[in-house]
């Protein structure tokens, strides 16, 4: 044998990794041998049948060897060596399984392949018995559609069955058999399907025995739990049922379906089984008979029976056994009446003596004080060990209303009990509500209703001793309920009430992140299948059709399951082992020769199992060993070729022997076991790699066992005591739960690490892949926060607290303490403690020098070795860092202990750390009294100065530290800058100094960055001196400042003042969000006022100056009132608009004008909506005051003089049918004194006039007739309409002058034109930056453009010139578009207040010229304000010379004059310069609309009539018209082109004859400014000569008498609508340069066209 294996050593050569040992059986001198005929290959997986076995090489090809019956020919049934399968060749296999008979594989695609016995349809193959080469499995959804196909992760093979377990972490099954988990009765199976019953769970890995099924699922969420069905889904019965009876209450869930009990043993069949079977049976059919007896004795131990349940601990079974004989004896012997609805009075004293024993024990596990923490290996909730507060009211009830009765209350009381479970989940409802007790007594958790859920399902496939305990729970809640709680005594009440133990449990929050990084603990075992043998664990052996849960594997953190033949095996990431099924040759570990529930297989307590495999009757267990090295355990059949030697020993092992073999195999990283053999794949140790890689999953393990330990053994016997939380105080008692709550979190994640470098040790072991470099932040936050918790409560004192009920509850026991503490000198309670709970952090030093070792085994150069080295520096940082914390923690608590008591309540913080204090004289207050107590204390998180019995805190956030220079001041001093506060500390020494002004810089730096608990790197200088930023964003409450005080302030600040963004909160509501200058309120901002008795508030939005409202802003008022415009010290001062009324849409009324000091001052416009009048006049004092104009709805127009509101003094009204009178006024509409009333004939009346207009008028006068003279008379006074209004020039000063402002001038023209421009800058920066940080307002993309090209300023110095002309037009263009220029919004607010003046009532006929003078007017203020910014432009009729091109390329723009040069006149080409040149193309779009809206009524009446003959005309053919009008028949166009080719004018075409200048002079109403609309005008006439050219083919020169005819023809044709208007518009506001030019001529022709149509005669 060594020589053979020699051999194989040296076929293999190099072979470092991948190794395969195999032997068989057990014996002293088995020796493993190597597996011949793979050579060099790297085993990656391997997986034994009965006789054959595969394996999976690295490069993903596949081997087969053994008796491979599947292969064509005889010769082929078995192999000496493995078998290349061919079929993979080009296909990357990622995993591959082994059944009894056929053999499976699952490429990295997610396609499983199947090849082997097919008899039972296990390869899914039909037709065919046996599948002699790979064959690929169809597996694919049919409930989507179309069809998706499903990708495998994992497979598993049985003797007649596969499973395959998806992606998804669904099981698909095929085969034959009740171990699918089908609900069919067909088989074989051929097409995969889904089980059902597992959907909706994640299952993590599956087994296959040769008869059933197994699965490792994760444990759902609480809010992941399916609520119970009220019928069962299989025969639709009602799973709870209630009746009443007369005065009883009868209440049942005995309930089980028919439909889930398969292969039903028949009672005869029953009684022939082994003794164990005959016990079991027997127990059967007593329990079965017996009524309220075998109910009470069943509900003494458990709630929720669970026969031969599964011990904690080895050995722990005796117990049940006796229990279990002892109930049999009893009622085999007949001591209790089966026909009585009641048990004897002896039995019942008995029952009560354990209730009584079972309620003080629970009592004792439960205190109010605590929240529950949960905890994995927590006894399941139905285990005997837990019992309901309503055992202690049947207890106490005994003595008051009788044994019988508190028994059949009982009885019922507990059945009542889950019937309310199952109707709410509230668990302060059901009983507890009716019993009147403590919600304490009766809360049941979460954990109980998934029981309850489960059980509920559980029922469709429930074993027979399910049924025999249902039956026998059934017939105790069957039990009447009568109504007698009233006749217990509320002492007895009370007495329940006091709960003295609490149900505990520490498992961390379930859905942690864990979980979706590494292998979960929270799992389940499900099985399912034959169970003749016991091998599905559920207590019996009785067989599945569906996958049922082994409940009592619920919480034991089950990592790995396996299956043999006909048993079955779970791993825990204790590295303990569950068994169960058949044991006949000792294949569980343990000497029970049957075991149908899990059972610990005994293993020594020090043996850490981490691997293991199941044979046909066998098992391997790998298992840490001493040192570095590993040890295989085997327990099953032996294999003795000496029949003596197997006579002698016997041929099996009952309990795990350690495997002798030679150490030379170096280490196996898997166990592989099937029919009677064993495999064992080992890897080299190359550079120590290996090692490192067992060495650190060896000690996760032992480390995760003692954390298991200390909580089992430590915490939770602590967190029972009944006098913890009074013993510990309401804030160490929190502090303690979170702490264990912390140490619980970071125990899972050891035992997930522990899981994880399991499956790393069975895959390709590459380093980039592990989770503790992976996951690095999870580990590292995690230890990061337990340290956190633990200083916490070290600083609070809560270990010296927590160490008098740890030496009453450990009297004698401090021995257990040293050693999980690891500490073996005597030291005080209080340190072990200490030690214990810091004995996790002490892992990281491990985690750091294993990585170490890692990266000697890769060269420098590679990223491994980098990536090793980064991520071990970060660990040893963070124990470093931790080990300074602890540090830290104990310095505090020391401090703590020598602080003044009440001082120390007020400052003590779970999370606060003392940095440096002054006890020693070190630090003193300047210039502080003789007797006076300074101590200046330094946290990390505030800077606490100590007087006498007072002490005030800064917190660092706002905390400015200053050195004073010794040279200046002449001492050692710092000046400390707080909000509210500035005093100056003197050091004793330079040194002292320099220790607190690093401490105190240090602290302030942290305190900002949040960077107290953040690791600093290796090698990095923590200490170094930091100087915190002067500008720092904080919140602070001021406590001091009179304006301030009790507000809170969030934002940024500069040397202890608000300065920059921030929110100022009061405690009455007020609210300021915006900037801050000083400590004031400086810059844009809102500001909100809470006005309790309008039950709203008030708004502003805007700018603000020094603390208060200054500059643009809009002012909501609770009223409903809204004022937009201008303040100044918190007044509305300068131009602004207030509209009255709860919504802008329907206000009474708006003014718009000038304020002063928050009243109105000035002109303004007032709308009163209301009464339907405008007036728009001059103010002072809120009153109309001075020159005035009011208007109509109903058209009568006053203008004149106004005085205390009235209209009183001279003045001229207007009616609608232009009837005048102009004379003197008493009040609004009130004549009274001397006037004239024109009559709209032209009479009129002189004399005296008493009375108001509308309602009588008395009249002393003369009527006088009207001739000539006095018509024409009449026509010059309306011509001076208006001198009684307010002139032009006057109106909307505050306008200008805020616009003056903006620029950084006093008054209009006086400032600096540099200072203007950078106040222009400043203004478009502050705007875009107000834009960016506003989220409600975004700019566009054409705003973000136009700002950019503002930026750059268009030359201003030096001569004009024509460039530098129309630069500066494009530049006013595009700063008139944007409001964010000050320029733009001058414009913006003369649009605003222009409509707001002839919009609505404003919109008369008589504002018309009133509305041109004040166009005008804002043209020639705009306009000084241009040249004061661009100095070189010339004055108003100006001219700006040009070359000759220029004025050939645009020859209507230039004009053409003359100057004298040495007595001779040479001609100047040059363009006049104007406002409305310059200025109307862009002001006068804005205003155009009510603007012509005036111009078209004030002109309606002739536009009526040039219409009407507009359209009488245009019925007249081309060449009728064209003769009517006295065109020359040689201008009468005789063919005209259309649609590119010609065609003849008839005589009744119409609308053929000058198209093309019909259609351009129609474009005059799409124009806006005078210039636009002469240009329409001047290319029509082009256009008509143009026509006319080609008429005549030669030149010609026009005269008028030929001219306007043909014009007249055109002006028709183009059916302009408000020619009129169009006519008195281009008059009104054409550049005055051009009235006599050539566009004045041809504006003159059109004029005279549109008098001409109106006194046309048509006959």
């Amino acid at each position: 044998m060594d020589n053979q294996e020699q051999s194989s050593l040296e076929e293999d050569g190099d072979n470092r990794r991948g190794l395969v040992l195999f032997w068989r059986g057990y014996s002293n001198t088995i020796t493993p041998e190597r597996l011949p005929g793979l050579g060099t290959k790297v085993v990656l997986q391997a997986a034994l049948g009965v006789n054959h076995g595969v394996f999976l090489v690295e490069g993903g090809e596949v081997y087969s060897i053994g008796h491979l019956s599947s292969k064509n020919g005889s010769k082929n049934a078995h192999k000496p060596g493995p078998v290349l399968e061919k079929n993979f060749i080009g296909q990357r296999v990622a995993s591959v399984a082994a059944g009894s008979f056929h053999s499976g594989a699952v490429t990295v695609d997610g396609i499983a392949y199947m090849w082997g016995e097919n008899s039972a349809g296990q390869c899914a193959v039909a037709s065919k018995s046996q599948v002699s080469e790979p064959t690929p499995v169809n597996i694919s959804d049919p409930e989507t559609s179309p069809p998706q196909l499903i990708r495998v992760l994992q497979l598993a093979c049985g003797e007649q069955h596969t499973l395959a377990l998806s992606v998804r972490r669904e099981v698909w099954a095929w085969g034959s058999g009740c171990q699918l988990g089908l609900v069919t009765n067909v088989f074989p199976v051929i097409r995969p399907q889904k089980v059902e019953h597992l959907a909706g769970r994640i299952v993590l890995q599956v087994a296959c025995g040769a008869h059933h099924s197994l699965a490792l699922v994760q444990r759902l969420q609480p809010q992941e739990v399916k609520s119970i069905p009220e019928k069962c889904n299989q025969c639709h019965q009602l799973l709870i049922t209630m009746m009443d009876k007369e005065d009883h209450v009868i209440i049942s869930d005995n309930h089980y379906c028919p439909l889930g009990v398969a292969l039903m043993e028949t009672k005869s069949k029953r009684d022939t089984q082994s003794p164990n079977h005959t016990s079991l049976a027997s127990e059967e059919v007593n329990l079965s008979k017996s009524t309220v007896v075998g109910a009470v004795d069943t509900n003494g131990q458990t709630e929720e029976h669970v026969p031969d349940a599964a011990p904690s601990e080895a050995g722990d079974t005796t117990g049940n056994e006796q229990l279990n004989s002892q109930r049999t004896s009893e009622t085999v012997n007949g001591t209790r009446p089966r026909n009585s609805p009641y048990p004897d009075e002896e039995a019942v004293k008995e029952y009560f003596k354990k209730l009584s024993d079972q309620s003080h024990g629970e009592n004792n596990c439960r205190n109010s004080g605590f929240a529950p923490v949960q905890d994995g290996t927590e006894p399941d909730p139905a285990s005997p060990t837990v019992g309901s507060a309503l055992n202690n009211l049947v207890v106490s009830c005994a003595s008051a209303v009788g044994v019988k009765v508190a028994a059949t209350y009982e009885a019922g009381a507990l059945s009542l009990r889950k019937v309310m479970n199952y109707y709410s989940c509230s668990p302060q409802s059901g009983a507890a509500a009716l019993a009147g007790l403590p919600v304490e007594g009766l809360k049941e958790t979460r954990e109980e209703q998934v029981k309850l859920e489960e059980s509920m399902q559980g029922k469709k496939s429930s074993s027979l001793v399910d049924i025999r305990e249902e039956e026998s729970e059934g017939a105790r809640r069957r039990l009447s309920l009568p109504g007698l709680l009233s006749q217990v005594s509320p002492r007895l009440l009370r007495k329940v009430g006091r709960a003295k133990m609490r149900n505990l449990a520490l498992t961390p929050t379930a859905g942690i992140e864990a979980d979706t990084l590494l292998p979960s603990l929270q799992t389940e075992v499900w099985s399912w299948g034959r169970g003749k043998e016991g091998q599905l664990g559920h207590g019996d052996i009785l067989a599945r059709l569906q996958p049922l849960c082994i409940k009592s594997l619920n919480n034991k953190e089950v990592i790995q399951v396996t299956a043999g033949a006909n048993h079955s095996l779970a791993m825990t990431a204790k590295s303990q082992v569950y068994s169960w099924g058949s044991n006949s040759y000792g294949q569980l570990g343990h000497k029970e020769s049957l075991s149908t529930v899990p059972r610990l297989a005994k293993i020594s307590e020090d043996v850490l199992v981490w691997d293991l495999a199941a044979g046909q009757e066998h098992t391997v267990f790998l298992a840490d060993g001493d040192g570095t090295q590993q040890s295989l355990y085997y327990s099953g059949r032996l294999n003795f070729q000496d029949d003596a030697l197997a006579e002698g020993n016997g041929t099996s092992l009952h309990q795990p022997v350690q495997l002798c073999f030679s150490p030379a195999f170096d280490y196996v990283s898997k166990v592989i076991a099937g029919g009677q053999c064993c495999l064992a794949v080992v890897d080299k140790n190359v550079m120590g790699y290996i090692a490192s890689l067992h060495e650190l999953s060896s000690s996760e393990r032992k480390f995760y066992v003692k954390l298991s330990n200390i909580k089992s053994q430590i915490l939770r016997p602590l967190l029972s005591l009944d006098n913890l939380g009074c013993a510990l105080g309401g804030t160490t008692s929190q502090l303690l739960q979170e702490m264990t709550s912390r140490f619980s979190k970071l125990c899972y994640l050891i035992g997930q690490h522990g899981a994880s470098l399991n499956n790393f040790l069975h895959g390709a072991k590459k380093v980039a892949t592990l989770a503790m470099l992976e996951h690095a932040d999870l580990f590292l936050d995690s230890y990061k926060e337990y340290c956190d918790g633990v200083c916490n409560f070290l600083v609070m004192g809560g270990f010296q607290q927590l160490a008098k009920p740890t030496i009453d509850f450990f009297p004698k026991n401090h021995e257990l303490l040293r050693s999980l503490a690891e500490v073996n000198e005597d030291m005080p309670l209080t340190d072990i403690l200490h030690c214990l709970f810091y004995l996790p952090i002490q892992h990281l030093q491990d985690y750091s020098r294993v990585l170490l070792k890692f990266a000697t085994c890769f060269e420098v150069t590679m990223p491994e070795y980098q990536k090793l080295q980064d991520i071990s520096s970060k660990y040893e940082a963070l124990a470093l860092h931790l080990n300074r914390k602890r540090k830290e923690a104990e310095f505090t608590l020391s401090f703590w202990r020598t602080f003044p008591g009440k001082m120390t309540d007020s400052l003590r913080r779970p999370d606060r750390r003392l940095l440096c204090e002054s006890s020693n004289k070190g630090l003193t207050l300047q210039n502080a009294g003789r007797f006076s107590v300074n101590w200046f204390i330094l946290f990390n998180d505030a800077f606490v100065h100590a007087q006498f019995s007072t002490h005030h805190i800064f917190p660092l956030s706002t905390l400015w530290v200053e050195p004073l220079s010794e040279e200046t001041c002449g001492m050692n001093g710092l000046k400390i800058i707080s909000p509210e506060e500035q005093f100056i500390l003197v050091a004793s020494t330079p040194l002292e100094k320099t220790k607190w002004l690093r401490a105190l810089s240090q602290a302030v730096d942290q305190a900002l960055k949040g960077t107290h608990d953040d690791v600093a790197p290796t090698g990095v200088n923590v200490q170094r001196l930091l100087d915190p930023p002067v500008s720092r964003t904080a919140t602070y409450t001021f406590y001091k400042d009179v304006r301030l005080k009790d507000a809170k302030y969030k934002g940024r600040w500069l040397s202890g003042k608000p300065h920059g963004k921030g929110l100022l909160t009061w405690p009455d509501g007020r609210v300021y969000s915006g900037m801050f200058k000083n400590g004031f309120e400086d810059g844009c901002g809102e500001y909100t006022v809470p006005n309790k008795t309008q039950n709203n508030a008030n708004h502003y939005q805007g700018h603000w100056k020094d603390g208060k409202m200054h500059g643009y802003g809009i002012y909501s008022y609770s009223t409903g009132e809204v004022y937009e415009g201008m303040f100044q010290d918190n007044m509305r001062h300068g131009h602004g608009m207030m509209r009255s009324g709860k919504l802008t849409s329907s206000s009474p009324s708006m003014f718009i004008g000038q304020w002063v000091q928050d009243r109105r001052t000035g002109y303004g416009v007032f709308d009163d909506i209301t009464r339907g009048e405008k007036y728009m006049g001059m103010w002072v004092d809120d009153l109309r005051q001075g020159c005035g104009v009011v208007v109509t709805q109903f058209g009568l127009y006053y203008e004149g003089m106004f005085s205390a509101n009235k209209m009183m003094g001279r003045g001229i009204l207007l009616s609608e049918d232009d009837t005048c009178y102009e004379g003197e006024f008493s009040d609004d509409w009130m004549l009274n004194g001397k006037g004239t009333l024109n009559m709209p004939n032209g009479d009129y009346i002189e004399g005296t006039f008493c009375g108001e207009w509308g309602s009588g008028i008395k009249i002393t006068g003369t009527y006088l007739k009207s001739n000539a003279f006095e018509a024409e008379k009449e026509k010059t006074a309306r011509k001076k309409l208006g001198s009684l209004a307010v002139p032009s020039d006057e109106k909307w000063k505050a306008v200008f002058e805020e616009c003056w402002h903006q620029l950084g001038c006093e008054t209009a023209g006086q400032g600096e034109v540099w200072k203007a421009w950078d106040s222009i800058a400043v203004a478009l920066t502050t705007s875009r930056r107000q834009y960016k940080d506003s989220s409600l307002d975004t700019m566009s993309r054409s705003q973000t453009q136009t700002l950019e090209s503002l930026e750059v300023i268009p030359q201003y110095v030096g001569p004009m010139t024509m460039e530098k002309y129309e630069n500066i037009k494009k530049y006013l263009m595009k700063a008139c578009d944007t409001s964010l220029h000050p320029l733009g919004k001058l414009v913006e607010t003369l649009v605003a207040v222009y409509r707001m003046t002839y919009v609505g009532v404003g919109a008369s006929r008589r504002l018309l010229p009133q509305a041109v003078k004040e166009i005008k007017s804002y043209l020639k203020h705009i306009f000084q304000i241009v040249r004061f910014l661009f100095p070189d432009l010339p004055e108003e009729g100006s001219v700006i010379t040009c070359t000759a091109s220029e004025a050939d390329a645009h020859p209507h723009l230039y004009l053409q004059t003359s100057v004298k040069d040495s007595g001779s006149e040479s001609p100047v080409f040059g363009m006049m310069v104007t406002s409305s040149g310059l200025l109307l193309p862009m002001l006068l779009p804005r205003l155009y609309p009510p603007l012509f809206t005036l111009y078209a009524l004030e002109n309606e009446r002739e536009e009526d009539v040039y219409w009407d003959c507009v359209l009488r005309l245009n019925k007249q053919p081309d060449l009728a018209l064209l003769s009517f009008l006295g065109v020359q028949q040689k201008f009468w166009p005789m063919a005209v082109r259309s649609l590119g080719e010609k065609e003849k004018v008839l005589s009744n075409s119409k609308d053929s004859c000058f198209s093309t200048a019909v259609e351009c002079l129609q474009q005059i109403s799409t124009t806006f400014t005078p210039a636009d609309k002469l240009k329409v005008i001047q290319q029509t006439f082009e256009d008509i000569t143009q026509e006319v050219l080609g008429i005549l083919q030669q030149d010609f020169l026009w005269s008028m008498d030929d001219l306007f005819p043909v014009f007249l023809y055109v002006v028709l044709r183009a059916r302009i609508r408000n020619l009129g208007s169009e006519v008195h518009l281009i008059e009104d506001l054409m550049d005055p340069c051009l009235q006599h030019g050539e566009q004045g001529i041809m504006f003159t022709t059109l004029k005279a066209c549109y008098f001409q149509i109106q006194n046309e005669k048509l006959t």
